[in-house]
């Protein structure tokens, strides 16, 4: 009996998905193209904030450590 009822919600479930990937408004080619242009830009800026900030880091802690070294 319990089977009956996890195979009726399963099916439940199925036909819920079914509808709502009906509903879903897919991006264009071109929204997707334009949006990973995007992610990839801010990544590499980000990348640079971060590599820039670790050397100047790095150099103050060498130039401390020579000072009083």
């Amino acid at each position: 009996m319990a089977e009956k009822t996890a195979k009726k919600d399963r099916g439940l479930w199925l036909r819920e998905l079914k509808s709502e990937l009906k509903k879903v408004v897919w991006p264009t080619r071109e929204t997707v193209v334009k949006n990973t242009g995007t992610v990839l830009l801010c990544s590499v800026i980000i990348g640079a904030c971060i590599w820039i900030f670790d050397y100047v880091a790095i150099s103050a802690v060498s130039m401390i450590l020579s000072i009083f070294g």
